[in-house]
């Protein structure tokens, strides 16, 4: 790629623009040549166009980084229309690579930041391995050592990403037509723009230095959990210098047996989920990528950018609703959705339209009784939060959530939607009771975490 990454509005919207009219026009060639060829053939055209659609989106997406990149990063996680059933799990692992091998910048390049924030690269670092770990939204990661001995993790923002996500904010037009060539129901320009308004939050290093220091002790000595202190001597502005992780990506993960998926499963859910109504605070940026598993056993969670602090009335808020649905109090749940703003009594939306749909989006905290997770489920769920207007939910569609849920409801989703890559199975409405009723754990995860947490008390 270029030096720097494309930053003026028309030069980015015209790739996006390009890219989604080719989708388009692959999309229909490929459905009429499929009519007339034979078993073997169409196959192999199903191949070929899947394999083609995923490498443009990464190299395209992953080339403009900023609000573009991390659509295509929130696509990998769904169930997409973008390619025939058969060979979707082929799409979704070409696509993986915006999360951890997306198109890189050039060392030249990134070393002129490090070296602009830090000083000469031989004075703070013995080694340092010029091919980046992982290459994402707004920087990439390296993985260097100290002149003291230590291994760590060295982020750095791209050149110009500032000025490319402010033109990805006027461009949320061109971002929606690409949403809907993926998710042709969903072309919501509200949902773009938190995605893109959100992003620019992880331009801010010093914040995320210190969230993630602040994690860091909270989570140490955690019998399975471990986040990655920084090294504050190092954090500047446009350099993120952390404890380096020895660990397996998601992708291997996925290929461990049930059992050890079902265990990740759980711990990516109380690291995404509990946290908000526990601590009142969450990380609202979950995905594989930002999910490891360390050289120890334990399982790793990096990336803090986009950590989020809740009013607890808020918090409370959802608590109370989600137990009204739960217990299948309809009228509760509608009084307080018309109350909150959420619902216009004059639409005529029903309590019982409100507590189907709840039971609908977010139903896998309050089924008691095991599930396992699916891309398939993950995605319906995603699609019908997005547009209700696809299913009898119809009056949903006018309907407005306050912006201070919107971001932990978009959390809460993709948590999902991380966990149904691992497809992992539980009784999830058990661990919800953890904090839905302040329940004691049942699972053997959550009473060794419990006792943990004990411990740390006395």
């Amino acid at each position: 790629m270029a030096d720097r990454i494309p930053t003026g509005r028309v030069a980015r919207g015209s790739r996006i623009g390009l890219l989604t009219a080719e989708q388009t026009v692959r999309g229909v060639g490929v459905r009429l040549s499929m009519l007339t060829a034979p078993g073997r053939a169409r196959e192999y055209l199903a191949e070929r166009s899947t394999l083609q659609t995923a490498q443009q989106i990464v190299t395209v997406l992953g080339g403009l980084k900023g609000a573009a990149m991390k659509v295509g990063q929130m696509l990998s996680v769904l169930d997409l229309d973008l390619a025939p059933q058969s060979h979707r799990e082929l799409f979704r692992t070409k696509l993986a690579e915006l999360r951890d091998r997306a198109p890189a910048a050039p060392f030249t390049t990134m070393r002129a930041v490090i070296e602009d924030e830090l000083g000469p690269l031989t004075q703070v670092f013995a080694d340092f391995d010029e091919t980046p770990i992982a290459a994402a939204s707004i920087g990439q990661v390296y993985r260097a050592r100290l002149r003291d001995g230590r291994w760590v993790a060295v982020k750095v923002q791209y050149p110009g990403v500032e000025d490319a996500i402010d033109a990805d904010l006027r461009n949320l037009r061109m971002f929606s037509s690409l949403w809907k060539a993926a998710v042709p129901s969903a072309a919501d320009d509200a949902v773009l723009g938190e995605i893109a308004r959100n992003l620019a939050r992880e331009l801010d290093y010093p914040a995320e230095a210190r969230t993630q220091h602040s994690l860091a002790a909270r989570y140490r000595g955690h019998p399975f959990v471990t986040v990655p202190d920084t090294v504050p001597e190092y954090c500047t502005e446009r350099v993120l210098v952390t404890e380096f992780v020895d660990g397996k990506s998601f992708e291997h993960i996925r290929t461990l047996p049930d059992a050890d998926r079902d265990r990740v499963g759980e711990l990516i859910y109380r690291f995404y989920i509990t946290s908000l109504f526990t601590d009142y605070e969450f990380c609202g940026d979950p995905h594989p990528g930002n999910v490891l598993l360390a050289a120890d056993g334990r399982i790793a969670f990096v990336d803090f950018g986009l950590y989020n602090h809740m009013d607890p009335v808020h918090v409370e808020f959802e608590r109370s609703c989600l137990r009204a649905a739960g217990e299948g109090r309809a009228d509760d749940l509608y009084r307080a959705w018309v109350e909150r703003g959420i619902i216009d009594p004059e639409s005529g939306v029903d309590a019982e339209e409100c507590l189907d749909y709840v039971r609908a989006t977010v139903g896998w905290h309050l089924v008691d009784e095991p599930l396992t997770v699916t891309p398939e489920i993950a995605t319906a769920a995603v699609v019908l939060v997005v547009d209700p207007s696809v299913s009898r939910f119809q009056g949903m569609r006018r309907q407005s959530l306050p912006p201070e849920h919107v971001f932990s409801r978009r959390a809460d989703l993709f948590t999902f939607a991380t966990i149904g890559q691992l497809r992992a199975s539980n009784n999830w409405h058990r661990i919800a009771r953890e904090w839905l009723y302040r329940d004691e754990p049942v699972t053997d995860l959550g009473r060794e975490i419990a006792a943990w947490r004990a411990r740390r008390r006395e």
